[in-house]
């Protein structure tokens, strides 16, 4: 399973946008030896890219106890992460001292899942 988005994702993600806020649900699982330090340690450096387009952490924590899930939907973490738009997510993904750090998530994760939502209401 892919962990980084690739073009045609993105092209699909800004042909989808609706000019408002996102909420990027992102679940994932870390990779056995040193997963969760190298994804720690990007989280970290992320929160200053967060800040300067907007974005705010709305929730994070490990995940417990799956009462309904499909075999092997053991994910690690979850986190819900909304920026002011999906413009503002990419100028982040995008800033070259941003992409100088995102090889931490990469190195640090065995799967993931990010995903735009909106709300219902």
């Amino acid at each position: 399973m892919p962990v980084d988005p690739e073009p045609e994702d993105i092209k699909r993600y800004v042909e989808e946008d609706d000019g408002g806020p996102v909420v990027m649900l992102n679940m994932l699982k870390y990779k056995a030896d040193g997963g969760r330090e190298s994804y720690g340690e990007y989280g970290a450096k992320v929160m200053a890219f967060l800040e300067k387009v907007g974005g705010e952490v709305l929730y994070a924590s490990e995940t417990s106890t799956a009462l309904v899930a499909p075999e092997g939907w053991d994910w690690d973490s979850v986190m819900l992460i909304r920026y002011p738009s999906r413009a503002k997510f990419l100028e982040m993904v995008m800033d070259p001292d941003y992409q100088a750090i995102t090889h931490l998530r990469s190195e640090g994760l065995d799967e993931a899942i990010l995903q735009a939502t909106k709300p219902l209401m």
